[in-house]
């Protein structure tokens, strides 16, 4: 029996618990002959390796930090990769690229029942995973304020991402009567589980719904805020098993089992 081998790239890439999501996946499918596997490349070998990985038959492939920029020299990204600038999946035997960050969020926060049109979303960062969630949102019609400790970086957003948003100080996000904050910075992900990129001295919104694309730890400082607000507050479980969804269904044209995948994902977070 042929395998049909798919998996994730990243340095470090120990961490990744897409393999469980996407394996459990393929056994209650009953899909013996579809492999997962995580591979551990170092940037300096990249291009080599991806070649590595298309000339060993591998359907394709997801890709993790630091390689979402990266990769995009050694394939071709579609549409929506080159406007977010960023490739997290690959099917080998298009050679295309894309990016399904963006379909997996907004669509986590369609499954917790979050309106997205016509609200004021403030957005913590300006790095890739907010590149990815700003684009989504100002797609689906949100009024998009980013909050960025780097001027700079926050400015190049701006310059690259072509879609409306707002530059704001943290003070003015936080007067600005958002529905709805998205962290995408890495402040308070283990172990520095105490740090939160809401400062102290700045009241955190009454009843304002929190999305952190954080999910280690499940419940983050910031998260706390926002409930101790009395806000909702969601982590990034659900981000990360739907743009895994996504890549299943686009390699194997199979749809997936989201809720399994889910399962498998909370069980591993769970024990660790």
């Amino acid at each position: 029996m042929s395998i049909h081998r798919v998996g994730v790239i990243g340095w470090p890439i120990e961490h990744s618990l897409s393999p469980l999501m996407h394996n459990a996946a393929f056994a209650a499918l009953g899909m013996k002959d579809w492999q997962y596997d995580r591979m551990a490349i170092p940037p300096d070998v990249l291009g080599h390796s991806i070649k590595e990985l298309r000339n060993h038959d591998f359907v394709g492939i997801n890709v993790t930090v630091p390689h979402k920029e990266a990769v995009m020299r050694y394939v071709q990204a579609d549409n929506l990769a080159q406007v977010v600038g960023a490739v997290n999946t690959i099917d080998f035997r298009t050679g295309i690229g894309t990016n399904t960050d963006v379909s997996g969020f907004i669509d986590d926060l369609a499954a917790h029942g979050v309106t997205i049109k016509g609200a004021r979303v403030v957005v913590l960062g300006a790095g890739g995973a907010a590149r990815a969630v700003v684009y989504g949102l100002a797609q689906n019609g949100a009024e998009v304020a980013v909050v960025n400790r780097s001027l700079e970086r926050a400015l190049d957003l701006a310059r690259t991402l072509l879609v409306p948003f707002r530059l704001m100080t943290l003070t003015e996000a936080a007067d600005w009567g958002a529905s709805l904050i998205v962290n995408c910075t890495s402040a308070g992900l283990q172990p520095n589980v105490s740090v939160t990129p809401w400062h102290e001295d700045v009241p955190f919104p009454k009843g304002v719904t929190l999305y952190d694309t954080i999910y280690r730890p499940a419940r983050t400082s910031l998260m706390r805020q926002a409930e101790a607000a009395s806000g909702q507050a969601i982590n990034g479980t659900g981000m990360l098993v739907r743009q895994g969804a996504a890549a299943f269904k686009l390699w194997t044209g199979v749809e997936p089992p989201v809720e399994v995948m889910m399962d498998a994902l909370l069980d591993a977070l769970g024990g660790l």
